[in-house]
């Protein structure tokens, strides 16, 4: 074919027509979507190293799963506040503790008496038990799932806020550090929502407990 502006025209004219773009377009599409693919990528790993390094507890939902295997698998599996879940043929595990991985191996150790060469993945599907609690005078005391990074402030205003003629001077941070010894923090509603002593409003832990007298 002779190299000439009107060829051109008309190659690129029968792209247009088909749908299809010059090359340097289909180039830029292709670097967004591998962009986009590698940022997701990322994302992907991230959610894996914390779901690999996330500690198992009470109440949190478990999906154990044998390849190839339905009757050893448990697809919803709630972990008891012994922090044991029962599982078919092995009876009662031990999960709670244990990260994700850890489990999977404890798992595989003992399925190896009923199966052999086991494969098993261990996913947490449901975290219930990163719990904080409210009591006292607000309009709506109980437990909070803690999601996320929680202040007192945003947890007393989860929980509907402070009760009418309740001026939250004398409100304690309950805290059980991991030798099991209980503390006790001050915390001054009035100040805070001045602006004043922020240092009150503290990012809360799994079971600590807000008291409002």
């Amino acid at each position: 074919m002779k190299r000439h502006t009107f060829a051109f025209v008309l190659v690129a004219a029968s792209l247009a027509v088909a749908g299809e773009r010059p090359a340097g377009a289909q180039d830029r599409k292709t670097g967004a979507q591998d962009h986009r693919t590698a940022a997701a990528d990322s994302a992907a790993r991230r959610t894996v190293d914390a779901s690999a390094n996330y500690v198992i507890g009470p109440d949190d939902v478990l999906s154990i799963v044998f390849w190839r295997d339905k009757d050893m698998s448990c697809e919803v599996c709630v972990v008891r506040p012994d922090g044991k879940i029962s599982l078919p043929l092995m009876n009662d595990v031990q999960a709670g503790g244990l990260k994700p991985s850890e489990l999977s191996a404890n798992v595989i150790a003992i399925a190896r008496q009923y199966i052999e060469d086991p494969n098993v993945t261990v996913v947490v599907k449901e975290i219930k038990s990163r719990k904080v609690f409210i009591t006292g005078m607000v309009e709506k005391p109980g437990p909070y799932p803690l999601n996320g990074p929680t202040t007192v402030m945003q947890l007393i205003s989860l929980a509907g806020g402070l009760k009418e003629f309740t001026d939250g001077k004398k409100i304690l941070i309950m805290r059980t550090d991991r030798n099991g010894r209980q503390t006790a923090q001050a915390f001054n509603y009035q100040k805070v929502l001045g602006g004043r002593n922020l240092e009150q409003n503290i990012e809360l832990q799994p079971g600590d407990t807000v008291v409002v007298p």
